[in-house]
């Protein structure tokens, strides 16, 4: 859902409304205005003279569009800490066509919203300030995110981390996250963590995306998840480049879960980008496609029955795709199994089979509970 401005013309005051846009068959896309959120107040002044310009990675959760894909890493905004979810940012309008009524209409880059409507001509009336009506949005950051150039690594691998599908203990819904493993050497040392976001670079002459001034991919849990369901789940994830300004078109939410064929860009807000099937679109799928080994698995042979450990406590998570790998070995695909005895871990791999009271365990459906677990 966004917020949008409507002007009451019983009383001429502006108001702010939930909207989304529906898509039924048989009918046009349209929006529909769900729930008034309240009258507008005055313009807010958090960012007036409070404003700082930092590299950030910023995002937020359930949104239908995206821009990942940036020429600069510079974010002029408020932020309060090093990473959180109450980060304010200053407004970014490019212009961006014209309504069919005939107005110029803006989209703002920084909070994915058109900016042009009866409504938002009547705020700039009142308060002098162009700002879209998400301008208030609290977006979740990371100030200074970790950043990876792949052609400086021997291996890089990014999964996106999902909350466990079974356990001996109660598994609460959780947000996704991203585990990234580096190697320097081929055979040196290993780094794993889990990271917020971070950015990666790559060397621009590979031409993933169509406008050549893109220098990084910005990776965010929510487009990280949106990008592994969609391989589990079969549906056609691709990447979609706007035919205006050549970047990347970005598939969250609502429309990540079905296949489209009109694409709005998040980075010029033009909408007239249509595929020749409905397709999801995301920026992580060339990244996948170039700088990945990773349609090369490998089921261990292995299996684990943990009926075999009484009185231990445990995790299991099916395998995902990598989102990226570039090392020269397979993957291991299968059940990742943490066992503990105690406060001791006794068991933590990847095993092929996997046996629970008696039960061989399915991977598909592990994967299927651990999306269903997993908070957007």
């Amino acid at each position: 859902m966004f917020i949008e401005r409507r002007v009451n013309d019983s009383t001429g005051s502006v108001e702010l409304w939930y909207c989304r846009w529906v898509t039924r068959p048989g009918e046009k896309p349209h929006k529909e205005f769900i729930k008034k959120v309240g009258d507008e107040q005055s313009v807010s002044s958090a960012l007036d003279g409070a404003s700082e310009k930092v590299a950030a990675i910023c995002w937020s959760w359930g949104r239908t569009l995206g821009s990942m894909t940036v020429e600069s890493a510079s974010i002029v905004g408020q932020f309060p800490a090093d990473a959180g979810s109450d980060a304010i940012l200053s407004c970014s309008f490019v212009n961006a066509g014209k309504f069919r009524r005939g107005p110029d209409r803006w989209w703002c880059q920084t909070h994915q919203s058109y900016w042009g409507t009866k409504g938002d001509l009547a705020s700039l009336s009142n308060t002098n300030v162009m700002r879209c009506a998400n301008h208030a949005q609290r977006l979740n950051y990371v100030v200074n995110p970790p950043a990876v150039n792949l052609t400086q690594f021997a291996e890089v691998g990014l999964w996106c981390s999902l909350p466990a599908a079974v356990s001996s203990s109660v598994v609460k819904p959780q947000k996704p996250s991203l585990r990234l493993h580096l190697r320097k050497e081929p055979e040196g040392d290993k780094v794993d963590c889990v990271v917020a976001a971070l950015s990666i670079a790559y060397n621009p002459s590979f031409d993933l995306f169509g406008n050549k001034s893109i220098t990084q991919v910005n990776v965010t849990p929510p487009a990280a998840f949106e990008f592994v369901r969609g391989m589990e789940t079969g549906r056609t994830v691709t990447c979609i480049n706007c035919h205006y300004c050549g970047h990347p078109h970005l598939d969250l939410g609502d429309f990540a879960n079905k296949p489209h064929r009109k694409h709005t860009c998040g980075h010029c807000g033009r909408d007239s980008t249509v595929s020749s099937a409905p397709v999801v679109s995301t920026p992580l799928q060339p990244l996948h496609q170039l700088f990945s080994k990773a349609t090369k698995y490998v089921i261990p042979d292995r299996a684990l029955n943990l009926d075999d450990y009484v009185g231990c406590t445990y995790a299991i998570w099916g395998s995902t795709r990598a989102i990226v790998w570039t090392g020269s070995s397979p993957l291991e695909f299968g059940f990742h199994v943490q066992v503990h005895r105690g406060s001791d871990r006794i068991v933590d791999d990847v095993f092929g089979e996997v046996y629970v009271n008696g039960r061989a365990l399915d991977r598909y459906a592990l994967v299927q509970e651990m999306f269903a677990r997993t908070l957007t």
